[in-house]
C-alpha cells in the first residue's frame, strides 16, 4: 500500500505532466505513461507501490540523478539514452520542484521542437 505522501507525489507527477502542451496519458503494457505526440515522456510506475516508481529521459541531469541511490538506468538498453528510473521511499522524497524539474527534462528531450521551447524561460 503506498503512503498519503508517495500518493500525492504520484499523483501532482501526473497532474503536471498532463499540464504540458499536447501531453496525454496512455496505458501501454497495463502501466501508465504519459506521452506527447506519440513518444512516451515519463513511465510512471503501479499505483500501489511503497515507493514512487517512474522512468524519465534526463539527457543533461541524467549523472546527478543516478548518483541518488534510488535511482538506476532504466532497462531494456533506455539507459544507454539517458533514461532514469526511481523508486523513491516516502523518507527520500525530493521537494516537487525537482519532481517537476526531471518531468519537464523529459518532456523537452522528446518532444518537438516547437512543444519544447513553450517551457523554455523567457
Amino acid at each position: 500500500m503506498a503512503s498519503k505522501k508517495i500518493g500525492k507525489a504520484r499523483a501532482m507527477l501526473e497532474a503536471h505532466g498532463l499540464s504540458l502542451p499536447e501531453a496525454w496519458l496512455d496505458h501501454p503494457w497495463g502501466e501508465k505513461a504519459l506521452k506527447v505526440k506519440k513518444k512516451v515522456f515519463v513511465f510512471l510506475g503501479p499505483e500501489d507501490a511503497k515507493e514512487l516508481r517512474f522512468s524519465v529521459k534526463l539527457p543533461a541531469s541524467c549523472t546527478e540523478a543516478l548518483a541518488r541511490d534510488d535511482a538506476e538506468p532504466t532497462g531494456y538498453g533506455l539507459g544507454r539514452s539517458g533514461w532514469v528510473s526511481f523508486a523513491i521511499s516516502a523518507s527520500n522524497l525530493p521537494k516537487d520542484d525537482v519532481l517537476i524539474d526531471w518531468l519537464e527534462e523529459s518532456y523537452q528531450a522528446v518532444a518537438p521542437k516547437k512543444l519544447a521551447k513553450l517551457l523554455e524561460p523567457e
